[in-house]
């Protein structure tokens, strides 16, 4: 009885973070803004990446698109990194299918589909472990964007903040005005979001697509150069916002 209880009270203190979350961000979610899950898997060094990105693409993706997600999108990273990571980037509509995203036991198909990966020997295995990071969509682009067409390479990038009203002050900076120069100068938004769970944090990480890097580097120098970032960048209230950046170049898998 004793062993039956401290599992159950295991199981709601398992919950609490993100319920926690949800409670904090619940008037937010209403408002139609996406959640959005990036997930990186550091392949083992001669780990086979064709095992993994087909159990992503033909089997998860199908499961949680019977789930509800939105946008389900692969990614390598640019050149050849050691060692290898696979990216996923998945937008969920709302808190309940993120977690029902979670545990997909209970859909037959995904089980039977999920079968001959799930059954790889040790050894085998194409991955050790796999990061996430949770993110919460701006005010300002609530929703995901598809892709340009012919979209050949993909900027993430994620801005530390010293605090976390230093990264409140830059989502504003991107909510009032910044987002409306990205899309003037033609850097194309997937997302923007505020991280709410996962590494770096304080941090807001975005994901912007060119069609190569000629031209990721020609609207770059454009925003740079425009007098509207230069008016931002000298307002007192954005000051300090950003103490880190990091930044990873992907390619469509």
């Amino acid at each position: 009885m004793q062993r039956r209880k401290f599992i159950q009270s295991s199981m709601v203190a398992s919950t609490l973070p993100f319920a926690g979350i949800q409670a904090k961000h619940s008037n937010l979610l209403e408002k139609g803004r996406e959640l959005y899950e990036v997930r990186t898997y550091e392949m083992r060094f001669r780990g086979s990446s064709k095992l993994l990105t087909d159990f992503l693409k033909n089997t998860l993706q199908e499961a949680l698109k019977r789930v509800g997600v939105n946008h389900f999108h692969l990614f390598s990273e640019l050149g050849k990194t050691t060692p290898s990571k696979i990216w996923v980037l998945i937008s969920y509509p709302d808190a309940a299918t993120y977690v029902q995203a979670q545990n997909l036991q209970s859909d037959e198909e995904f089980v039977k589909a999920a079968e001959e990966y799930n059954n790889i020997a040790f050894g085998n295995h194409p991955y050790d472990r796999f990061e996430s990071m949770l993110l919460l969509a701006f005010n300002g682009m609530p929703q995901m964007k598809v892709p340009i067409e012919n979209a050949g390479i993909f900027e993430l990038r994620t801005y530390e903040g010293y605090s976390e009203d230093a990264v409140r002050r830059k989502v504003k900076m991107f909510d009032v005005e910044e987002i409306e120069l990205f899309l003037k100068v033609g850097l194309h938004p997937v997302f923007f979001g505020d991280m709410i769970a996962g590494p770096h944090r304080p941090a807001l990480t975005y994901l912007l697509n060119f069609k190569d890097m000629e031209e990721r580097d020609k609207n770059w120098q454009a925003f740079l150069k425009h007098p509207d970032w230069d008016k931002m960048k000298a307002a007192k209230e954005y000051e300090n916002t950003v103490s880190n950046i990091r930044r990873v170049f992907l390619e469509p898998m």
